[in-house]
């Protein structure tokens, strides 16, 4: 039994032995690699230079001082109700408001989105527009009424209608606004 065991502590020995030089001869791979890896970078740290942009100055900021000595408070409520009155006179004496007491035109009961310029044709001396709405074909002159916001018809050309809508602002003054339907052209499936 004494020569089992002897081969046995031999046999380990010879095990130790060799993981002991597999882990010497990786461990000095390792160093070698890592030795090398260490000076290539710091060669590479010699010949690269890294691209500084200057950094402008700053703009020096001065705050604004505000005296009200001698000037109008803008938040004063008497300011604000003297402007609103301006307004409303400078909006009456422009004389633009609708017209409420006349009757209804029947494109008046369409959004401009809705209503679509398919033709022009001439009448007389007159170009009248042919608008398409909900499936209806009108025929409309300068001066008739469509859309939802009174919008009165000023020119009509082969391309579009031209027409101001009356819009009221948040102080309940009328403005005018140019608005402009274009003709459109028919589909490919329509044709």
């Amino acid at each position: 039994m004494n020569g089992v065991a002897t081969g046995a502590v031999v046999v380990r020995g010879w095990r130790w032995g060799i993981v002991a030089v597999v882990v010497a001869a990786l461990a000095a791979c390792g160093l070698s690699d890592e030795a090398e890896i260490r000076q290539w970078m710091a060669d590479q740290r010699k010949t690269i230079h890294p691209m500084m942009q200057k950094v402008a100055e700053p703009i020096p900021f001065t705050p604004y001082s505000y005296d009200p000595h001698g000037r109008v408070d803008p938040f004063n409520p008497q300011k604000i109700l003297m402007t609103m009155t301006q307004d409303r006179i400078r909006g009456v004496a422009s004389g633009l408001r609708p017209d409420l007491s006349r009757r209804r035109e029947p494109l008046e009961a369409y959004a401009l989105d809705q209503i679509r310029m398919v033709g022009m044709m001439r009448e007389g001396n007159d170009n009248v527009a042919l608008l398409e709405a909900n499936g209806t074909v009108h025929l409309v002159h300068v001066g008739n009424y469509i859309g939802q916001n009174f919008g009165r018809i000023t020119r009509v050309s082969e391309t579009e209608v031209d027409l101001r809508e009356l819009y009221q602002d948040a102080a309940g003054e009328w403005e005018e606004r140019p608005q402009k339907l274009e003709l459109q052209m028919a589909s490919a499936q329509g044709s």
